[in-house]
């Protein structure tokens, strides 16, 4: 079977291939900074994507790098690709011509974006890149991932450069009381979604320090609100 056909199964018989045009009304929007990625979001909930397979299990780190994907790993024959921070996400595409740009000889298997999303939390690559090779790669990430695969709707942890209220009062109200923890903010980060700004009690040594931290990463785990809502956390921390 061609990369740029579709197999015949009976939910898509007579899907061309073609990329959703609302989809790609959205995404283009978003390019040029006239929708967001929650629009992006809402759109691919219920939209085809593909899902790309190949006949082999392993792909060089070089090729991919050289297709601009990243290091690239499978499972079953499905595709992963190594994001920046390390995690493994699931790529998939709008249009057979998107997915061949990427990978010539991967199969496309077209399925509802909540199914692809349902696959890639199940199989523990709980982010997608939607059309890795472009033209726009729009990365969605993990609380987004998990809204799609729940057929929730999702807003992002930041919005318009504030964190939402919800999320700021999780980080306070589980770090509220931590010995050690004299303040704590919630702001939009850096090399991550949220970074919590923390002011310390002067004097901990390394070992408290340690300990602390570890403690911070507990609770901020353990909160079904930061949890949910948040892709990642930085620490900030300072002297009080």
């Amino acid at each position: 079977m061609s990369p740029r056909e579709l197999p015949p199964t009976s939910a898509f018989a007579h899907d061309d291939g073609s990329a959703d045009p609302a989809l790609a009304a959205v995404v283009s929007a978003y390019a040029a900074g006239r929708s967001s990625l929650a629009d992006v979001v809402a759109v691919l909930r219920g939209t085809r994507v593909l899902v790309p397979v190949l006949a082999h299990a392993e792909v060089s780190a070089e090729q991919a790098a050289a297709e601009h994907a990243g290091d690239s790993t499978a499972s079953a024959g499905v595709v992963g690709l190594q994001i920046a921070d390390g995690r493994t996400a699931l790529p998939v595409f709008s249009s057979v011509a998107t997915l061949a740009a990427w990978r010539p000889d991967a199969r496309p298997v077209p399925a509802e974006a909540s199914r692809a999303a349902q696959s890639a939390v199940s199989d523990g690559w709980p982010v997608l890149v939607l059309d890795p090779a472009g033209p726009m790669a729009v990365t969605v990430p993990r609380p987004a991932v998990v809204a799609l695969a729940e057929g929730r709707s999702w807003e992002p942890a930041v919005a318009d450069g504030v964190v939402v209220v919800a999320v700021r009062d999780a980080v306070r109200a589980a770090l509220d009381g931590l010995d050690g923890v004299v303040a704590c903010a919630a702001v939009p980060g850096g090399r991550a979604e949220v970074a919590v700004d923390l002011t310390l009690r002067a004097g901990l040594d390394r070992q408290q320090l340690d300990a602390l931290l570890q403690r911070v990463g507990e609770r901020l785990a353990a909160d079904p609100v930061a949890a949910e809502r948040v892709d990642s956390f930085e620490l900030r921390l300072r002297s009080a």
